[in-house]
Parts: structure tokens; C-alpha cells; sequence
């Protein structure tokens, strides 16, 4: 083998390949930890519009503390993920900008209405989101929504329908709920209960409502604004309750 010239140039050249590797790694380490790689600012910005909800102290106390190393160990993927912990934070976005910045670009959720009973909320894309109530508020009180988990985008989906189709009588909902039974109850902004029941064929809700939209100028011109419920669960008619008088006919399915 030591007779083997070129085998000891080969060996020493791999060697000398290694040494240099080994020295240009320790370089670009060595240079990678100099301060001026030191993550000086991050600067946050809007996707397409001015944040509204995200301040700077929650960002201060929920994200900056979960951000580790400099401008080449950075973990991007962590960093988007401490932002996205942020209220009010649907989407983070990160970026590198020489030598020592972060840029994250934040979506804001945008709230529709609450839901549930546990103080979360419902974004206008249908996802359910924890908020600061009263800051979701600032510009008027939102609709409420329920329904059984899973079901979020079928109510977002069936309220902007209903809004829809109660526009012909100058009302809206001011709340829809899907029970566990896949019973439709919505409560409009007059404050009138409308039971809807189960949807039996894809056009069902909507002739309910129809139904209701043809007649109710005449019951809102007899009973003025004291009808309290209508339940529209029957085959041809309605039940409803005003001033405390029950009335009913048909039957229900």
C-alpha cells in the first residue's frame, strides 16, 4: 500500500478535501455568530391591510419569548408558529431580510358572529377562533351561532342564505342555531323565533321560509311586533306565539 502512489495521492488529497471542508464549516460558523447577525428588529406588517386587533404588547408577551438564535439559526417555521399563537392571528408568514431582520406578515381573523356558549368566536372564513369579546365588538353587537363541532362552516354557510332570504321583509338573523338533532332555529333582529326544523330535501328551509316572508307583513300589520315564535314545521301553515296566545294548525312532520 505505501508503495502505492497513487492510492497515497488519492488518500492525501481526500484528507486535504476534508481539512478545507473543516475549515470553510468552522468559518461560516465563526462568522455566522458574529453580533452584527444578531436579530436586531422584527418588523410586523398587515397582509393587504392594516392590523386592527394585534397589539404590540400581546406580541411583546406571547411571540418575542418563543423566538431563539440569530439571523442564520432562526427557526422560521417556530417563529411562525409563536405568532400564530397570538389572538386574533389566522395566518403568520415569515421572512429572512439582511443581515439582522425578521419581516412577519399577519392575517387577522375577522370575526362574523360568537359561538357557543364559551366565549369563542367565528371567523367570516368559519373557523372558530378565541378573541377578546369586546374588542370583536367595537364596531356593534355580532350575531350569535351554534351547532355541534364540525358544523361551523354548514351555519356560516346556511346564515348568509337566511339573510338572504328574509331580506324581501327588511329583517336578518340575529342568531342561528343547528341542534344536535340537525334542527335549524334562527332568531331574527325583530325579535321573533323561527323554528325551521330539519332539512328533508335541500329545498326544504327555503320553502319554509318563503312561506313565512309571503304572509309576514299581514301577521306584522295584525299582531304588530308582538309575535314572540313561529314554528314553521308544519306541511301547510305555521304555528305561532304573540302577547302570550298560542296558535297552531296543520301538522307537524
Amino acid at each position: 500500500m505505501w508503495n502505492d502512489v497513487k492510492m497515497l495521492n488519492a488518500a492525501a488529497g481526500a484528507l486535504l478535501g476534508l481539512f478545507v471542508l473543516a475549515l470553510l464549516g468552522g468559518g461560516l460558523w465563526w462568522l455566522a455568530q458574529r453580533p452584527m447577525f444578531t436579530l436586531k428588529e422584527i418588523r410586523i406588517e398587515g397582509a393587504g391591510a392594516e392590523l386592527r386587533r394585534v397589539n404590540a404588547s400581546t406580541v411583546r408577551t406571547t411571540a418575542l419569548p418563543r423566538i431563539k438564535g440569530n439571523f442564520f439559526s432562526v427557526d422560521l417555521n417556530a417563529v411562525r408558529t409563536a405568532f400564530e399563537a397570538v389572538p386574533w392571528v389566522r395566518k403568520a408568514a415569515v421572512r429572512r431580510e439582511w443581515p439582522n431582520r425578521l419581516v412577519v406578515t399577519l392575517e387577522e381573523h375577522l370575526p362574523l358572529g360568537t359561538w357557543g356558549q364559551e366565549g369563542r368566536l367565528l371567523s367570516v372564513q368559519g373557523e372558530v377562533f378565541v378573541a377578546n369579546l369586546a374588542e370583536a365588538e367595537e364596531d356593534g353587537n355580532l350575531p350569535e351561532f351554534s351547532g355541534p363541532d364540525g358544523s361551523e362552516r354548514e351555519v356560516l354557510m346556511r346564515y348568509r342564505e337566511l339573510l338572504a332570504w328574509f331580506a324581501p321583509v327588511s329583517l336578518a338573523p340575529d342568531a342561528v342555531q343547528l341542534s344536535g338533532r340537525y334542527a335549524w332555529t334562527v332568531k331574527l333582529d325583530n325579535g321573533m323565533t323561527v323554528e325551521l326544523g330539519r332539512e328533508q330535501s335541500s329545498t326544504t328551509l327555503k320553502e319554509r321560509v318563503a312561506r313565512l316572508v309571503a304572509v309576514y307583513p299581514q301577521l306584522a300589520a295584525r299582531l304588530q311586533d308582538r309575535i314572540e315564535n313561529v314554528d314553521m314545521r308544519y306541511p301547510n301553515g305555521m304555528a305561532l306565539k304573540a302577547g302570550g296566545l298560542a296558535l297552531g294548525m296543520g301538522k307537524t312532520k
